[in-house]
C-alpha cells in the first residue's frame, strides 16, 4: 500500500516537472530568438523602402522572429499535446507549427516589393477590417483550442494573425519596434478570448493608423520613409 502511495504521488510530481521544463524551454527558445533577430535586424530597418536581402539571409532572420513572436503565445498549444502525447511529441508539434510560418515567410520573400507609404497605410486599413471579420475570428478560436497537429494549428494561427503579420511587413519588416508591437498583439489575442469591447476598438485603432500613413506618414512613428 506503501509502495502504491509514493508511485501515485510521484506520477502527479515527474508529469508537474515535464511540464515545467517544456514550458521552459519553449519561453526560453523565444527569448534567445528574441536576442538573435534583434541583431540580425540591426541597421536593416528602412521603413518601406526596406530591402530584405538574400533568401538564406531572410528565411533564417524569419525563421528567428517568428520563434521570438509566435512561441510565447503557443506555449498552452506546446502544453496540452506534452500531456496529450508526451514530452516526445512536443519537438515535432513545434517544428510542424514553425515550418507553416517559414512558408509564409518564403511567399513574403516571393511577393515582397519595396513600396510607399500608400501601399503601407492600404495594408494597415486592409488588416484592421480583417480584424473584424467571422474568417478572423473563427481562424482565432481554433487558435485557442486543441488541434491535432502542430501543421494545423499553424494555419489556424496563421489565418488569425495574418492580418497583423502583413502589415508589419508593410511598415517595415526589419522594425523592432512595429516587430514588439505585433509581437504583443499576436500574444494577448492567442491568449485571451476574443471580446468586443476589446477587439472593435483595437481593428478602429488599425484603420486609423492605416489612413494617417496615407495622409500624413511623417506624423508616424517607425519612419516609415
Amino acid at each position: 500500500m506503501l509502495l502504491n502511495n509514493e508511485v501515485a504521488i510521484a506520477r502527479p510530481s515527474a508529469k508537474t516537472g515535464a511540464t515545467a521544463a517544456v514550458l521552459t524551454a519553449t519561453l526560453g527558445l523565444a527569448a534567445a530568438s528574441w536576442v538573435v533577430a534583434v541583431r540580425q535586424m540591426n541597421g536593416m530597418d528602412m521603413g518601406v523602402a526596406t530591402q530584405l536581402g538574400s533568401f538564406a539571409f531572410f528565411v533564417a532572420l524569419w525563421v528567428s522572429m517568428m520563434v521570438a513572436m509566435m512561441l510565447p503565445g503557443a506555449a498552452p498549444a506546446v502544453l496540452r499535446r506534452a500531456h496529450g502525447s508526451g514530452v516526445r511529441a512536443v519537438p515535432l508539434f513545434v517544428g510542424s507549427y514553425l515550418a507553416v510560418w517559414t512558408l509564409v515567410g518564403v511567399a513574403v520573400y516571393a511577393l515582397y516589393r519595396p513600396h510607399g507609404f500608400f501601399a503601407a497605410g492600404a495594408v494597415a486599413i486592409a488588416a484592421g477590417v480583417y480584424e473584424l471579420t467571422p474568417l478572423k475570428q473563427d481562424f482565432r478560436r481554433r487558435c485557442q483550442e486543441s488541434v491535432r497537429s502542430g501543421f494545423e494549428y499553424g494555419l489556424c494561427c496563421v489565418g488569425s494573425s495574418i492580418g497583423l503579420m502583413l502589415m508589419l511587413v508593410a511598415l517595415s519588416v526589419m522594425s523592432v519596434t512595429w516587430m514588439s508591437v505585433i509581437a504583443v498583439l499576436v500574444l494577448a489575442q492567442k491568449l485571451v478570448p476574443a471580446r468586443a469591447a476589446i477587439d472593435v476598438p483595437l481593428a478602429l485603432a488599425i484603420v486609423g493608423l492605416g489612413i494617417l500613413i496615407v495622409i500624413a506618414p511623417s506624423s508616424v512613428p517607425g519612419h516609415l520613409l
